[in-house]
């Protein structure tokens, strides 16, 4: 009787935990469902020109906000673009891409052409990031367009 009330707690137990499992691994992957999207200038705006040439970025963007910038590989002077990153790129992060597209972006001093094409950059790179989620919501009201 005994082993029978050990065995019967035992399976319950492990049904507990298989379901536990599964919860925790429901909620895993809602929170993976979140949309990350990484957007390349180099591209998108090669005909934007610092003081040295282009300076290309990757624009990082996740659930619509901004999340990091970086500045690639580029012929600037690296004391003009320190200074002109120190200055540019802290304004856009944690902004969503509606509220960076309206931002009217301070440049440094002393650093303006520099300063002047990684916002010129900023800005393409999320023409396409506006784009792309763009062209999705439009290719559903065609669709939906169509069934009726």
């Amino acid at each position: 009787m005994k082993k029978t009330i050990i065995i019967a707690a035992i399976m319950l137990l492990v049904a507990g935990t298989a379901s536990l499992d599964a919860r925790t691994k429901k909620k895993a992957s809602k929170s993976k469902a979140s949309t990350s999207q990484v957007i390349y200038t180099g591209e998108i705006a090669k005909k934007v020109i610092g003081y040295n040439g282009p300076v290309p970025l990757n624009i990082t963007v996740k659930n619509g906000v901004i999340e990091n910038i970086e500045v690639l590989d580029n012929q600037e002077s690296p004391g003009y673009l320190k200074r002109a990153t120190a200055k540019v790129l802290p304004q856009y992060i944690g902004k969503t891409v509606a509220e960076a597209k309206k931002l009217d972006a301070d440049i440094a001093t002393g650093a303006t052409y520099t300063s002047k094409a990684i916002i010129q950059n900023i800005q393409m790179g999320l023409d396409q990031a506006k784009s792309s989620s763009t062209t999705k919501k439009a290719t559903k009201k065609k669709s939906s367009k169509k069934r009726r």
